[in-house]
């Protein structure tokens, strides 16, 4: 059985470091929090920039000690567990989270790299474009899914989760890929469009629910399928093989058998055009 463990992937420190001055389960909206926003600017420019605490509108050096200047590179540090929106947006530059962080980490970003040492609320990657987020822990609900009443979730760019997801992991994706090393919720790929998602955990019930196209790709044990769709044949998918050589690349550790071996390939949803599909690693080889 392939297994992924989040390795090499810690980011350079050094640039701009965000230090949260103190605990608190009142939520805060930085989407400052931005290497297209930090760029050229210095520590008190930066504290300067707005962020919300609840309802109020307050600063981020309000919120956060600031420690230097100029730099697309950031390194977010301390109690972040309700901090929403880090690197909302971004198009460019590096983001270091050490601790566990709240939801919409990297939404709507289209560029750079963000690595979460720990874990992470829902809608990590929601909408996003291109780049790469890695969460070495646990995220939650909606990773890499599209909000509610939009047509389209992620549509480029790659999101690697180490740990566990909650429910419709890549919701309505239309391209890009996801990658969980663990378990997945529910209803994984619901209204997909297109893309890959790659779980080495236990993939949850009803996965590719309404999905059009696109890859959903087990290598743990066999989900529990929706009747909407239908077995197609056994074979060994040479593409899986790319993907991981890729994440290899990217520094993760991963089981050199986990592309190796046939899978048995499902076609769905027939609710839909049926041209998805889910592929369950053969576990009886």
């Amino acid at each position: 059985m392939g297994c992924l463990a989040c390795a090499a992937l810690m980011l350079d420190r050094g640039g701009i470091t965000l230090y949260r001055k103190e605990s608190s389960p009142i939520p805060v909206e930085a989407d400052s929090i931005c290497p297209d926003r930090f760029l050229g600017r210095g520590p008190a420019e930066i504290a300067a920039l707005p962020a919300y605490y609840g309802r109020r509108r307050v600063t981020l050096g309000d919120l956060f000690e600031v420690d230097g200047a100029g730099a697309d590179n950031i390194t977010v540090t301390g109690d972040l567990r309700h901090v929403k929106k880090i690197g909302l947006g971004m198009s460019m530059g590096r983001i270091s989270v050490t601790d566990d962080v709240g939801p919409h980490l990297g939404a709507y970003m289209s560029g750079g790299e963000i690595s979460a040492e720990r874990s992470a609320g829902d809608w990590v990657g929601a909408h996003m474009k291109g780049g790469r987020i890695v969460v070495q822990g646990d995220a939650g609900h909606f990773v890499g899914a599209a909000y509610p009443g939009e047509p389209r979730g992620v549509t480029g760019g790659a999101i690697i989760v180490g740990g566990n997801v909650g429910g419709e992991v890549g919701a309505r994706m239309r391209r890009g890929s996801i990658v969980v090393g663990g378990d997945t919720g529910e209803f994984a790929g619901a209204h997909m469009i297109a893309g890959s998602i790659l779980v080495f955990g236990r993939l949850g019930a009803r996965p590719g629910a309404g999905m059009k196209r696109g890859s959903i790709v087990a290598f743990g044990d066999a989900p529990k399928l929706l009747p909407t769709f239908r077995y197609a044949c056994r074979y060994e998918p040479a593409f899986l093989r790319f993907y991981v050589r890729r994440l290899e690349e990217w520094g993760l550790s991963i089981d050199s058998v986990a592309a190796d071996g046939c899978f048995r390939r499902y076609l769905g949803d027939t609710n839909q055009s049926g041209k998805g599909e889910i592929l369950v690693r053969d576990q009886s080889q």
